[in-house]
């Protein structure tokens, strides 16, 4: 049975930084490739970054340079350390396997919410 449990949001002033972590079970964890994904408010479900089973990184243009994806396999653990936080960086932040075919169709956790503002 997949399980995964976001932790880590909060309420952080603009430039701050936070760092989220992702605990997954039952997804076979150190050979899949996992991902980051956030939801805005009144906003679809968009991708923000993703790490190969052997540490190959790749991020969405609108956090590159400010997010780095990491993983630990030996805990079955995701982290996104998030630097230089924006506003628009508000969301409810989720982990999942990369790719996710339907957002729909798909097992969710209950995701962490990430709010930033002053």
């Amino acid at each position: 049975q997949v399980q995964l449990v976001e932790s880590g949001g909060g309420l952080v002033q603009p430039g701050g930084s936070l760092t989220l972590s992702c605990a997954a079970s039952g997804i076979g964890f150190s050979s899949r490739t996992m991902g980051w994904y956030r939801q805005g408010p009144g906003k679809q479900r968009e991708f923000v970054a993703r790490i190969t089973s052997d540490g190959n990184i790749h991020s969405a243009d609108s956090v590159k340079g400010r997010f780095i994806i990491s993983r630990d396999n030996v805990k079955a653990t995701v982290y996104l350390q998030m630097n230089r936080l924006k506003p628009e960086d508000t969301a409810v932040y989720y982990c999942n396997k990369w790719p996710v075919v339907s957002v729909l169709g798909e097992y969710w956790g209950q995701g962490t919410q990430v709010i930033v503002s002053s």
